[in-house]
């Protein structure tokens, strides 16, 4: 797989725009200090999006859940 990356920020997506508005969203949980389950819905609304349909994949959740420093449970 061609890790692409935006800005140093690589979270599994498969294009520099789709990594980009993970990115995004991984600013504003940890701004907002969002829960797992805000931020694994903002994946889900990016997800509606035929473009960045990846984005509720397994992979890019864990890194998201990583990088926003999550520590509840994964699996909502």
């Amino acid at each position: 797989m061609n890790q692409v990356k935006h800005n140093g920020e690589y979270y599994g997506m498969y294009t520099d725009a789709g990594n980009a508005a993970v990115n995004s969203i991984v600013q504003g949980a940890i701004s907002n200090d969002l829960a797992w389950l805000e931020v694994y819905q903002c994946l889900v609304n990016l997800a509606d999006n035929p473009e960045f349909a990846e984005a509720t994949d397994t992979m890019v959740r864990e890194l998201v859940y990583d990088a926003v420093g999550c520590t509840g449970d994964f699996y909502v």
